[in-house]
């Protein structure tokens, strides 16, 4: 309040201006008897009249109401008493408006002598409204596509959005159903979701589909649909009204998330290149394809050399030279129209050449013309395979890894209506991405598999003999390349007398490491056969050789190895043909399967060994007695292990399959191998087979030497005698000359008795046994030596010769080559 208007006695009021004065609010003070005493200037602005015009009227006509004496005594009174008074009423301006106003009434005071009271108000304004063409607009052009159907689900208004978004014109629309205008099952769910929200009440929100408008009928979009019942008098429902967002990119970027984790769990499960291939194929079709071709380079599926493609000579070919790894189509007979997997193929989009495959990016023909020019010179017949299978959008995508040209994949659509779009090329592009890695690794696994595996195979016997006294087979089979190479191995040693060795092992682990320690293995024990030692004995010399083995790694060797422990397993065993005695040790390993000429098959009880590389206990030998004729199957445990990992039914199995003799010998071993390891196995298989002979007795001469020097005429007669007899006539003079220098030794520096043997099997031996513990020495003598001439002598004729003991002395041995 203006207190500058009210003359002296106003001044000297106790209330500054500041209290009365605002310019939100009007304010006035009144007198007791009812008149203006003071006024601001948002009280001139509430009803329209200046401060000299209304000072002194009286304030009760002011109201927009008939003066009522009674209530304003009333609040008068109220007020005297100091509580105040607020109300709500109406004003009238000064041109004749009402306005409505928050009226206060505060407690009276004095002013000097005079009773007043400060009256305020505010006028109400009333809340802003939005005209009905303002909204209309607003709901016209949102971005969110909008519509409303009745009861009957019929259209009855939409706005410009939805009308875009459908391709549908809005007089088409209105008065008719959704699946009048759009037929098919996403118009005829949309509708059923509709009748819900009519019936329930319950708004269906964020509801997605996938389909395509009229204005771009060759791609697929995506749209969040929510429904809303229209609720009329707050009761009854009247309607729909839906809402449409198109969330095409939204989709589309949870649509390559979605495959591309897809792929990582369906692609490259196996480490084969081919499998890989397929792989890809038959995952994206249908998902993103009609027809998918995975071609690769020819070096890519080789397994030798570098398998990559090198154009060191000069420029790369303009048709490359590939071979066919994956196809997949949702047609019958289409995979087949140009070449099959494994041909030889050269496709490259026209007028693309290599170079698409070396620096290239994806190529997209959205629409395939097969009457085009480049595609009916270049390639005519998938020209006419395209018009054909009705082929119309293409992707074309280099596949590259590790900066290595792997080969192209190719994606085709036919009975997909919708053509490839630069969206796609991506998820395209990454598809590949993933699998060209996965052929990649494949590739590098098979390539160094393939060099483990001919490794391991040059470190078994390129081809086994057994004499005459046993006939042999055997079967390898490498492991899957996901159990990598193993350390199974077998051999047969012929040793002397005619007899043969037999040994099968199997090196803890696989790898290289295995597969190296195996060819080490074997070459010691064919060192240590050819020593004469028993089987026992050879088991712990090979014993101590794989404690050294295991002390010779590095820690850092240890640590790269694919075992903690280097050890084997070693079944050797020794098979006299004269005796029809099999004498044989076992280091960790299963006993061997023996099938006499009867078929009851058994397993020998040996003595069990401790496996190889423990160290700190010893083998013992077992000598069986065999018919002749007897089979005898060595194996190792991934034979007879099986998928249930029970070894004794699986040795069983063996026995019964073993057990049918009027089988060829090769064709039972094969059978037996691929019966019990129908599919690949972790672990590598060895399986060798002998069937044993006997050295007839026509093929065995013995005599018992006297120890006395004029014997040895008398046993050299009767040898070269014999040798005649059997039609070696060739070998006589040799025979004797061997025979007279080994007989003469065990005469004068050994000990009684004395035994001679000729044996007749593939070479001619000749045996001289005596109970003498020392060794003879091979010493060249000197000129003026009388002595020490004979067993140099008996080298220089002999094929081989040597010593082996025998629990009661030793024997002298040499063997001549038959002509």
């Amino acid at each position: 309040m203006d207190f500058a208007r009210e003359g002296s006695d106003a001044r000297t009021s106790a209330g500054p201006r500041e209290v009365f004065d605002a310019s939100s609010d009007a304010a006035a003070v009144l007198s007791g008897r009812g008149e203006v005493v003071g006024w601001t200037r948002g009280a001139e602005d509430l009803l329209g009249y200046p401060a000299p015009e209304i000072m002194g009227a009286g304030g009760a006509r002011l109201l927009d109401m008939p003066e009522d004496p009674e209530r304003v005594a009333r609040i008068a009174e109220r007020c005297r008493a100091g509580m105040g008074w607020n109300g709500l009423i109406f004003v009238r301006h000064r041109d004749g408006s009402r306005r409505e106003v928050d009226l206060r009434v505060s407690a009276a005071f004095r002013i000097c002598a005079d009773e007043c009271f400060l009256v305020s108000a505010r006028e109400r304004r009333q809340p802003w409204t939005m005209g009905r063409s303002v909204l209309d607009g607003f709901l016209t052009r949102s971005p969110v596509g909008m519509a409303v159907v009745d009861l009957d689900l019929r259209y009855v208004w939409l706005n410009d959005t939805l009308e875009r978004l459908g391709g549908v014109p809005r007089e088409q629309r209105l008065g008719r159903r959704m699946s009048e205008l759009l037929p098919g099952l996403q118009a005829e769910a949309l509708e059923a979701l509709m009748r819900k929200v009519l019936a329930t009440g319950v708004p269906v929100t964020d509801y997605e589909y996938v389909g395509w408008s009229w204005a771009d009928p060759h791609r697929q979009r995506a749209y969040s649909t929510s429904f809303f019942p229209l609720v009329q008098s707050g009761k009854s429902v009247s309607g729909v009204c839906y809402m449409v967002l198109d969330v095409t990119e939204r989709w589309n970027a949870r649509r390559l998330l979605t495959l591309v984790n897809e792929v990582g769990t369906s692609i490259g499960r196996t480490l084969d290149v081919m499998e890989t291939a397929q792989e890809l194929a038959d995952f994206s079709v249908p998902r993103f394809a009609d027809f998918v071709m995975v071609d690769l380079l020819e070096p890519v599926l080789s397994t030798e050399g570098h398998g990559a493609w090198l154009t060191d000579a000069g420029p790369a070919p303009a048709r490359p030279a590939m071979r066919r790894a994956g196809l997949s189509s949702v047609r019958e007979g289409c995979p087949e129209a140009v070449a099959r997997v494994g041909d030889r193929v050269d496709f490259l989009p026209p007028s693309h050449d290599a170079t698409l495959l070396i620096h290239g990016e994806p190529v997209l023909i959205p629409v395939l013309d097969p009457s085009d020019a480049l595609w009916v010179a270049e390639e005519p017949e998938r020209a006419a395979s395209i018009r054909e299978f009705g082929l119309h959008s293409l992707i074309s995508v280099p596949m590259r890894a590790r900066n290595t040209v792997l080969g192209l994949t190719t994606f085709l659509r036919s009975l997909n209506p919708v053509a490839f779009q630069p969206d796609d090329v991506l998820l395209a592009r990454e598809l590949v991405a993933r699998a060209a890695l996965c052929v990649d690794n494949a590739r590098r696994y098979t390539r160094e598999h393939a060099a483990a595996v001919t490794l391991q195979r040059s470190l078994l016997p390129q081809a086994l003999t057994g004499g005459t006294a046993l006939e042999v087979v055997s079967y390898y089979l490498p492991a899957d390349p996901t159990g990598g190479v193993g350390g199974d191995w077998f051999d047969v040693i012929p040793l002397s007398g005619a007899r043969m060795g037999l040994v099968v092992g199997d090196v803890v682990g696989h790898g290289l490491t295995a597969a190296a320690t195996m060819g080490r293995l074997r070459t010691a024990v064919q060192t240590l056969a050819d020593m004469e030692l028993p089987p026992d004995e050879l088991l712990a010399h090979l014993d101590d050789l794989v404690l050294r083995l295991s002390e010779d790694r590095t820690d850092d060797e240890a640590d790269q190895s694919t075992t903690a422990l280097l050890g084997a397993t070693c079944l050797y065993a020794v098979y006299d043909p004269v005796t029809l005695r099999c004498t044989m040790a076992r280091a960790g390993h299963p006993p061997p399967v023996v099938v006499p000429p009867d078929g009851r098959f058994y397993f020998p009880e040996l003595a069990p060994g401790p496996p190889l590389g423990l160290g700190g206990m010893g083998f013992e030998s077992t000598e069986i007695e065999l018919a002749d004729n007897s089979l005898i199957g060595f194996y190792t445990d991934g034979l007879v292990e099986g998928d249930d990992r029970d070894m004794e039914r699986g040795m069983s199995r063996l026995g019964d399959l073993l057990a049918r003799q009027g089988r060829n010998l090769g064709t039972l071993c094969t059978s037996a191998v691929r019966r019990l390891v129908p599919v690949p196995q972790p672990d590598d298989i060895a399986l060798l087979l002998a069937r044993c002979h006997s050295l007839g007795a026509d093929h065995v001469a013995s005599w018992d030497v006297p120890s006395d020097p004029a014997a040895v005429a008398d046993v050299r007669t009767g040898a070269t005698r014999c040798v005649e007899a059997w039609g070696l006539g060739e070998l006589a003079m040799t025979t004797e000359l061997i025979v007279s220098e080994l007989v003469t030794n065990a005469i004068r520096y050994a000990a009684p008795p004395i035994r001679l043997r000729l044996l007749r099997d593939s070479r001619l031996t000749c045996e001289v046994a005596d109970a003498g513990r020392a060794s003879p020495r091979l010493r060249h003598a000197r000129s003026m030596d009388e002595g020490g001439r004979g067993l140099f002598l008996v080298a220089q004729l002999a094929h081989r010769w040597g010593a082996r003991h025998t629990a009661e002395g030793k024997i002298i041995w040499a063997e001549l080559e038959i002509p």
